[in-house]
């Protein structure tokens, strides 16, 4: 197996979705083919800290009653110095160990400090090839409101919002309102750069606004205040084109609520009622072909690359965007890998595709 590509699984991470990531990485772990790769998993804890993690899939199950996380056992990653070379060091204890030379790196970072440009930063630094999108995608897909004006100007439908910064609310809170009410109700408040639902209110009435500010200002001090659309919950997952082609796009799935207000952090990782996950999501042929156009001009618009799941309202006037996951929910059960299983792509063959294009 001297072959082998050797790479990092980076995982973990500062940001409320830690354990999100991690039960990627054990999923990630246990598809990922040994005979191909040689896999060293990192993990960020949410201090910061690179330490050398466990290759173990089991300890990143995802319990609700005991969510997974990566602990600081003490070792300490050291990243190659230079361009110059592709070495990784580990230091345990008194002793500094090679871990060899990396092909490239999978990073599977939600949220900031990972999802949003800045461990891609870092990677482009030190010169090191890696799975995903890059610097630019990354950052525009992280922050909502920057994702929402881009798309606009391409041409892109999106819903009606207002963006907010705590500095504004609390010297301008009238005008914040104001322009809250002209959206009309529902509403949904979030962060702009938070994901997995953390931190968003449905909000029914202006009575609601200052409790669903507070809640998303814990996450971000930039929030975003969106017209609640009505329609259906649809989206589709993107792969990066090859050898320079067009963007692959999947068919689609549908989030279909029974029993919630919304498609909040319970019910995506926590199994709790009230939500149904469809794919494929009934749709025509017209009606899938123009949601895969317009999924494909979207990734494109933000310079995307590797992968992406770009979720839509189906509503009566047509297809509106509501964001662009530039690193989506990899869990074996998540939306993204869902989609791309019923369009005829495994777990594994999905984990070698992503590597594939970085090579």
């Amino acid at each position: 197996m001297a072959d082998r590509l050797r790479l990092v699984l980076l995982f973990g991470g500062r940001s409320s979705e830690h354990s999100i990531s991690c039960a990627t990485a054990g999923g990630v772990l246990g598809a990922i083919d040994r005979d191909r790769y040689e896999v060293i998993p990192v993990g960020i804890t949410r201090r910061g800290a690179f330490v050398l993690e466990s290759d173990d899939p089991a300890r990143f199950a995802l319990d609700p009653d005991a969510l997974p996380e990566v602990l600081d056992n003490g070792t300490r990653i050291l990243w190659p110095d230079s361009v110059d070379t592709r070495e990784l060091r580990v230091v345990e204890g008194d002793e500094v160990r090679s871990l060899g030379d990396i092909d490239l790196v999978f990073p599977i970072l939600h949220g900031p400090f990972g999802e949003d440009g800045t461990i891609q930063g870092m990677l482009e630094l030190i010169g090191l090839p890696y799975v995903g999108n890059g610097v630019l995608a990354s950052a525009l897909g992280m922050d909502k409101h920057f994702t929402k004006t881009v798309l606009e100007a391409a041409g892109i439908d999106v819903a009606p919002w207002v963006t907010v910064t705590q500095a504004g609310w609390a010297t301008g809170s009238d005008r914040v309102r104001a322009k809250a009410n002209a959206l009309g109700y529902p509403q949904f408040v979030k962060p702009a750069r938070a994901g997995s639902s953390i931190g968003v209110t449905r909000v029914m009435s202006a009575e609601g606004l200052d409790a669903a500010l507070a809640t998303a200002f814990a996450e971000d001090d930039k929030v975003l205040i969106e017209r609640g659309m009505i329609g259906r919950e649809v989206e589709c997952a993107v792969l990066g084109g090859i050898d320079g082609g067009a963007p692959r796009v999947s068919v689609a799935g549908e989030i279909v609520i029974t029993g919630r207000e919304f498609y909040d952090f319970d019910a995506k990782y926590l199994d709790a009622p009230g939500i149904e996950l469809v794919c494929p999501a009934p749709l025509g042929a017209s009606e899938l072909g123009e949601m895969q156009r317009i999924a494909a001009h979207a990734f494109e618009a933000i310079g995307g690359a590797g992968l992406a799941r770009v979720d839509f309202f189906l509503t009566a006037d047509g297809f509106i965007v509501n964001e662009v996951n530039t690193m989506p929910g990899f869990t074996p059960i998540s939306m993204f890998p869902k989609c791309w299983l019923a369009s005829g792509l495994t777990y594994p063959e999905l984990i070698d595709d992503l590597i594939a294009q970085v090579l």
